[in-house]
């Protein structure tokens, strides 16, 4: 770039497309990245705003540019949250997908990111999109138990761990008790009016990661959800239709454990509720 091409707002150029990574004001700790498209007015029509949850590898910059054309063909801004690893244990990876830790909601640091974004841009707030897979598939859908209020669509991709709605068995297996292990009171009334997508690869059947018995991510009684994601996401469907939850039910044909090769699925629902498609 020659000195006659570069931007007068040097903030401003990197505040548009692709973005560095942001640390949050909310918590230092945790960071994010956007994709703001050439829509982007800031006194013009404010832009609906897809968030993509990382899981264990922490891919956010990755997903981010998996939808780069998406937020420029739909109008829409893409947000990439980043919850390190090793917060407050040296060892830790799966934190996040459980929602707290310690002091630390995750749903909330999320929240406050969001937040965030709609100061810093024309973005719609009140109501987002949200994608995770594998670790972040987790964080997705334990996120609608809570706070279905602020999603107009649910993507939750090849979770390896499930909560059931159900309250007879104990958290994260189930509801019960998730108002002393987490300080909040699942929505449950309001879950059946988001469209939810669920999604996994064919061929997503290892199981060493999700049967770990004596890990930090494990609780005896995971198991009975099914040995693979496919199983697991399967049973947490029949889980969502018992309750009156309608789910978008896609399986990548020939795909493994592998996020960036299920998300045109994901696009596609996601285009249709932007266009005002419905489930």
């Amino acid at each position: 770039m020659s000195d006659s091409q570069r931007p007068k707002d040097p903030r401003g150029f990197y505040s548009a497309g692709a973005t560095p990574l942001f640390a949050s004001r909310y918590d230092q700790r945790f960071s994010y990245c956007l994709h703001v498209p050439q829509q982007h007015d800031p006194d013009g029509e404010a832009l609906p705003l897809v968030v993509l949850q990382h899981g264990t590898g922490r891919r956010g910059p990755q997903y981010r540019d998996n939808f780069s054309e998406f937020a420029e063909e739909h109008g829409c801004i893409v947000l990439a949250p980043l919850f390190p690893a090793a917060i407050g244990d040296p060892d830790d990876l799966h934190n996040f997908k459980f929602i707290r830790y310690g002091d630390i909601r995750f749903d909330l640091v999320l929240l406050a990111i969001v937040d965030e974004v709609g100061e810093r841009y024309n973005v719609r707030t009140q109501r987002f999109l949200l994608h995770g897979f594998s670790g972040g598939g987790q964080f997705a859908h334990r996120f609608f138990y809570l706070h279905p209020d602020r999603l107009a669509g649910v993507s939750i991709g090849a979770p390896g761990r499930i909560t059931l709605i159900d309250e007879d068995r104990p958290w994260w297996l189930g509801l019960r008790g998730i108002e002393d292990a987490i300080g909040a009171t699942p929505k449950l009334g309001e879950l059946a009016a988001v469209p939810v997508q669920m999604v996994v690869g064919s061929q997503d059947t290892e199981t060493w990661e999700i049967n770990n018995p004596g890990d930090s991510n494990w609780m005896d009684g995971a198991q009975d959800a099914g040995r693979t994601r496919v199983e697991r996401l399967t049973t947490l469907r029949e889980n969502f239709e018992k309750h009156g939850i309608a789910v978008r039910f896609d399986i990548v044909d020939g795909v493994a454990h592998e996020p960036m090769r299920v998300l045109d699925p994901v696009r596609d629902f996601f285009a249709g509720l932007l266009r005002g498609g419905g489930r």
